[in-house]
């Protein structure tokens, strides 16, 4: 089968590949889309801490957003799966040590990151092989573009919750990104007052066109008390300004990460009885995100500016930009 490999820095090549096999406990799903996110440009560009610390290391086969319908079933898995349209958790844990157990597989030292950490590889391919156990089910209302798109929905779901914003209180987000306008959608349906913060002018028409008009640059921010503040940002300044800005007693949260070392005055955490909350991972957002999608509560669709093949996969890895789907099957 056709897969996309990761060779080295800034090379990627699509390859002809063994296909995958289900081993017990595991699913072959045939891949009707994936999503190319912000960790892969930096898989692909070799700035990711991974590479550096040897928990990802080249060849490697990308691909974290997906989804697909089960074409076979390994040993122990129910028979139900098979030909049902499919997502799954990017995080895998060994299922055995005390974070497993506790609940906390998205943190395990010994997990799989699918597409990103050795050792499971990603779905940017007509096929991948996937654990059953970490697999979720897709209604018929969310299609191909909107199954791609609940792995990074269910970590700004995951941000919105972490902000513990009641109805009506004011949200700002740092960040026009992917996860900052999604963290925008989900706190909109949840009856938030939404503000964005982007670069410069030219990042805030994409918001400005999803029906967000309370969106700014640092030059313009107005004055108001911040509720809740979500730093979707990579950049270096940020976090520091995100606890600077929120209103004391409440939360900030932190899900992107700048390329550099940022730093945060703890007296503005103590000083105003902050709490600071990390993300990692969408792994408790999973169903909440599959849901909004289907009751059309959150439609993540109008994010993805094109979907390509898969030979056009590198192309969109060496240019950037806005999200990029990938069609294997084409």
């Amino acid at each position: 089968m056709r897969a996309l490999v990761l060779t080295g820095p800034g090379a990627a090549e699509v390859q002809e590949v063994d296909p995958p096999v289900a081993a017990g406990g595991q699913v072959v799903v045939d891949v009707e889309r994936a999503g190319l996110c912000g960790t892969d440009f930096e898989l692909f560009s070799g700035h990711m801490s991974y590479l550096h610390t040897g928990a990802s290391s080249y060849p490697l086969r990308p691909g974290h957003e997906w989804c697909g319908a089960v074409r076979e079933i390994g040993p122990g898995v129910d028979p139900a799966w098979l030909g049902r349209r499919v997502t799954g958790d990017t995080m895998i844990g060994c299922g055995h040590c005390h974070r497993c157990r506790q609940g906390r597989h998205h943190v395990c030292e010994q997990r799989h990151e699918l597409g990103i950490r050795d050792g499971l590889p990603g779905a940017l391919a007509e096929r991948v092989a996937f654990p059953a156990d970490h697999l979720y089910a897709l209604p018929d209302r969310v299609d191909a573009t909107r199954g791609a798109m609940v792995e990074p929905g269910g970590n700004a779901l995951r941000c919105v919750e972490a902000a513990g914003l009641a109805a009506g209180e004011r949200l700002l987000v740092l960040g026009t990104g992917t996860i900052g306008l999604l963290t925008a959608m989900f706190a909109r349906a949840r009856g938030a007052e939404v503000h964005l913060l982007g670069e410069d002018e030219e990042h805030l028409s994409l918001p400005c066109s999803l029906g967000f008009p309370n969106a700014w640059t640092r030059a313009t921010l107005p004055g108001l008390p911040w509720d809740g503040v979500v730093d979707a940002s990579a950049a270096a300044g940020l976090p520091a300004l995100a606890a600077e800005l929120v209103e004391p007693g409440r939360r900030v949260v932190y899900i992107g990460l700048s390329g550099t070392p940022s730093t945060v005055d703890t007296r503005d955490l103590v000083l105003k009885d902050v709490t600071a909350v990390g993300i990692l991972g969408a792994s408790a957002g999973l169903a909440g995100a599959v849901a909004a999608y289907a009751d059309g509560s959150v439609d993540p669709a109008p994010l993805v500016a094109a979907t390509v093949g898969l030979a056009e996969a590198p192309a969109a890895l060496a240019g950037g930009g806005p999200k990029v789907h990938v069609d294997p099957r084409r």
